[in-house]
């Protein structure tokens, strides 16, 4: 009997330590966001606890600082070398600050991307954009096509600042797509310089100067939502549609009265799936360089340019079907 104790015993501590090398093998993929308590990133870590259901044996590790500092995110960072990591993904707080640590994690043979708000390409393997300047563009003429009546009619566009570099890239991708969408009249396009109240008083405008405006297009958030209430406001509703880039807890009101009947940002969901299935590619073995395709499981495969940047898909589009869902994630 005690010999048959003993080679239970044995069986069992031999099981347990399979166990644990076992568990020792599984991958850790940390995903740094820009400080916690954010509903954009809890999203994205939902998507991140997603893919790692998917792929199985991933720990992901959904950490940041307690505020959008670059030094919070560098002891982050260092804690997370120091737990000796498989990967680290990271939302940047600062594109420079953060390279020496991830340089270290790098040396380290810790695969670092960044995702959402990249990291200067020394500190990096890749960096995941949520989308590309020709997807928004598009994207913004599709929605305000797809609702004017008969397809055809006069469009405005208000922007943010006049210099503004990302919204100056939009509008022109939003030109060259111009050929595909016939019916759509592009009048103008003015600034409300992402003040509240300036966006409101040059929607008004628009609304005196273009007796037969359609649609509004506000490729920025802060103008979107100021377009929208100046259409309410002007008792313009049914008449002139209001799209472009905004947050569904901003547009969900603007979308049940009818100001906006649809409007596009990235889904962080999605973002936060990618950015770990990338990572986990990676882990795996393939390789970060100039037209790599790393993938990214139900989102497909992200080509990547010569600064090893990839955009992960269209603007994700939210409307009447799903902005209540989204509106209380952010």
């Amino acid at each position: 009997m005690k010999i048959w104790k003993a080679l239970l015993v044995a069986a069992a501590v031999s099981t347990a330590l399979v166990a644990n090398v076992a568990n020792a093998a599984d991958k850790k993929i940390a995903l740094v966001v820009k400080a916690l308590g954010i509903g954009f990133f809890e999203a994205a870590n939902k998507g991140a606890q997603e893919a790692a259901k998917e792929i199985g044996g991933v720990e992901v590790i959904y950490t940041g600082p307690t505020t959008t500092t670059a030094e919070g995110q560098i002891e982050v960072i260092n804690s997370l070398i120091a737990q000796k990591v498989d990967a680290i993904a990271v939302s940047a707080n600062d594109t420079d600050a953060l390279v020496p640590a991830l340089k270290k994690a790098m040396d380290r043979g810790i695969k670092v991307i960044s995702w959402d708000s990249g990291v200067a390409p020394e500190g990096r393997l890749m960096h995941l954009n949520p989308s590309s300047s020709a997807l928004i563009g598009n994207m913004c003429v599709k929605m305000a096509a797809d609702n004017l009546p008969d397809g055809k009619g006069d469009v405005a566009i208000l922007s943010a600042t006049a210099t503004a570099t990302n919204q100056n890239t939009w509008i022109e991708e939003m030109k060259k797509v111009l050929p595909n969408y016939a019916g759509v009249n592009i009048v103008t396009t003015v600034y409300g310089d992402d003040l509240a109240d300036k966006s409101y008083r040059e929607t008004q405008g628009l609304i005196q100067s273009y007796p037969n405006l359609k649609a509004i297009i506000a490729p920025t958030s802060v103008g979107i939502v100021a377009a929208a209430q100046a259409v309410a406001d002007a008792g313009k509703i049914g008449q002139i549609n209001v799209t472009g880039l905004g947050l569904p807890s901003e547009m969900a009101g603007h979308v049940k009265s009818g100001a906006s009947k649809s409007f596009a940002i990235w889904n962080p969901i999605d973002l936060g799936y990618s950015a770990t299935m990338i990572a986990n590619d990676l882990i795996n073995g393939a390789e970060a360089k100039p037209g790599a395709e790393l993938n990214m499981g139900r989102m497909g495969k992200v080509k990547l340019d010569d600064n090893n940047e990839g955009a992960m898909a269209d603007p994700f589009v939210y409307d009447a079907s799903n902005v209540e869902e989204f509106a209380k994630i952010f």
